[in-house]
């Protein structure tokens, strides 16, 4: 079923004139955006599914920063991604006046205290600190990110799904507990490809492939928080993989 059909005119200039700077698009995310906001509210339609093949040569973008900017727009709030599978993303695209829009009376101060708490997660570097590091460990539950093996605290090491030599951060976003086994073979490869080895090495079934997948996704969306005891930040996981 169709919703009404926004103003075209009036959803442009507020992307232009708002959107890009208060979320710090770049060209890549403005053009995915665009373009998803085209074929989906701008044609009075909440959801869209697509396929990242479909995707990456309308923007005329290959498929891995086609994949990056779907992810960096769900982390940034612009996408909410609904569902993920084999058909392909199915994702709400809010309107620019819907991104951090103002919450429902009552609810006004818990959600400020919300935003407050995830403004500063998003601030902390998760790897120079020891007790930031145990947090992301914490948060697999002892399980290898990737290939899902238990190791011993001995055996277990951070890796940046991003690495940063390619701009990679020090988030909680960007950072998973992983074994040695994938430490030594992983290497610069992406954090996709190297599940999709895993599984042609049949280290993961395909049911397993599917949810680490769908975990990269989470990841990356800011839905895998570690708990960190703190007086500054506590917050919880809300989603585990």
């Amino acid at each position: 079923m169709k919703n009404k059909e926004p103003n075209a005119e009036l959803v442009w200039k507020q992307l232009e004139d708002v959107l890009v700077a208060r979320l710090g698009l770049n060209f890549t995310e403005r053009a995915v955006y665009a373009h998803l906001l085209r074929h989906s509210r701008l044609e009075g339609k909440r959801q869209l599914r697509f396929s990242i093949v479909w995707l990456a040569p309308s923007v005329r973008l290959s498929d891995r920063p086609a994949r990056h900017a779907v992810r960096s727009l769900a982390a940034k709030g612009a996408l909410r991604v609904v569902d993920r599978s084999q058909a392909g993303h199915l994702v709400e695209v809010l309107l620019p006046d819907e991104v951090h829009a103002t919450p429902h009376e009552g609810a006004a101060s818990s959600c400020l205290a919300q935003r407050r708490s995830s403004r500063n997660l998003e601030e902390l570097d998760f790897l120079q600190v020891s007790s930031r590091r145990e947090a992301i460990h914490a948060r697999e539950r002892g399980l290898c990110f990737y290939c899902l093996r238990r190791f011993v605290a001995r055996g277990r090491v951070l890796d940046h799904v991003v690495p940063r030599a390619r701009g990679g951060s020090n988030s909680y976003r960007n950072l998973v507990s992983f074994c040695v086994e994938c430490n030594t073979q992983k290497g610069e490869t992406a954090a996709e490809d190297f599940l999709r080895t895993l599984y042609r090495l049949r280290r993961l079934t395909s049911a397993e492939l599917e949810v680490r997948l769908r975990a990269l996704e989470a990841l990356a969306a800011g839905e895998l928080r570690p708990l960190l005891a703190s007086p500054a930040v506590v917050i919880t996981n809300q989603r585990k993989s």
